[in-house]
């Protein structure tokens, strides 16, 4: 208990510690506050134009397309046109038709209007004889969720293995691993004392952010904690393992981000291309995976593949453990050797 309360000390201390474990939580936030917003507004058109330039039946038709705002002086009007902040687009009257101004900074589909509008103009009375029909416009955040939402979820699970990274990384620095190494402590209850906190606090985070992000059921909310549980447990597991073979702080920050780039990049490039045989199969030995497709599944109410991904992350729980403990008994013993013949031949 004292050492499960020394690491809860150090976690309170450290605020890069505590930041990673609530920056999912923020960015869950603010994904549901995204999500509530009306975004349509940011691709509308916007028109200036000079007062008393165009007639009023020209203005009325630039309405249908967006905002039109007049202007009482010439500067005023360029000014508006070269607002570096905007997308506004400058109609004058040229004779009988119109020529358009824009700045050259604007994103290219409003140079593309721009540039189609006389077109448009022209031909407004044949264009007025067209049947138009007005179509719902997609979503794009909506559809982007989908895999936002199981990225930061994966973001969250996994913050425990860089807690017990650096936990390590720091003993070591400070000298307390070689005491570790010689006291008559267990692997397994090493692992419990090291593991535990990002663990805890892995899972918490990540039970907040699926609670921020999803309306579950009580069943589906039992796989999504089993899901969380898992991998959270075996993202503290890896954190150990980067902790034990960094020897330094600068080369467990490179492992740490070379192993949260492959948890993101495997599961979000194989949803995006549907892999599927053998492939599948090699993506599954990254622990990530099936915790994405869990909660893929979940999101979509597919309990088989959930089970499966459950079942998937138990035997990468059981095979990381082992694998560990394996390790650390090894490293242990050859330890306590050298120790024993340093004694026996001062």
């Amino acid at each position: 208990m004292r050492g499960l309360k020394y690491q809860m000390k150090s976690v309170l201390r450290d605020k890069f510690c505590l930041m990673t474990f609530l920056l999912p939580i923020l960015v869950a936030a603010a994904l549901n506050f995204m999500g509530s917003m009306d975004m349509s507004s940011l691709g509308e058109l916007h028109f200036c134009v000079l007062e008393n330039d165009l007639s009023l039946q020209t203005v009325t038709w630039l309405e249908r397309y967006g905002p039109v705002t007049a202007y009482a002086t010439q500067d005023e009007w360029t000014a508006a046109v070269n607002e570096p902040s905007t997308n506004v687009i400058g109609v004058r009257a040229d004779g009988d038709s119109l020529k358009t101004a824009v700045a050259g900074d604007e994103l290219e589909i409003f140079q593309q209007a721009a540039a189609t509008l006389l077109s448009l103009y022209e031909q407004r009375k044949t264009a007025e004889q067209a049947e138009v029909i007005i179509r719902e416009r997609p979503d794009i955040l909506e559809n982007l969720q989908g895999i936002f939402i199981p990225a930061v979820l994966i973001i969250a699970m996994f913050m425990g293995c860089t807690f017990n990274t650096m936990n390590i990384i720091s003993e070591k620095e400070d000298g307390v691993a070689f005491v570790n190494e010689v006291l008559p402590m267990t692997p397994s209850q090493y692992i419990l004392q090291k593991m535990a906190v990002g663990f805890l606090f892995g899972s918490l985070s990540s039970v907040v952010t699926a609670c921020l992000c999803f309306q579950l059921s009580w069943q589906n909310f039992g796989m999504m904690l089993a899901l969380i549980v898992l991998s959270s447990f075996v993202a503290a597991l890896i954190g150990l393992f980067i902790g034990k073979f960094s020897e330094g702080l600068m080369i467990g920050v490179v492992y740490i981000k070379i192993v949260m780039l492959l948890f993101l990049a495997v599961p979000i490039l194989c949803s995006l291309t549907g892999v599927h045989g053998l492939p599948a199969v090699i993506c599954g030995m990254v622990p990530s995976q099936p915790a994405f497709e869990g909660i893929m599944a979940l999101s979509a109410g597919n309990m088989a593949v959930a089970v499966k991904d459950i079942a998937i992350l138990a035997l990468h729980s059981i095979a990381w453990a082992v694998l560990y403990v394996l390790i650390s008994t090894r490293r242990k013993n050859s330890i306590t050797k050298v120790y024993r013949k340093e004694s026996e031949n001062p």
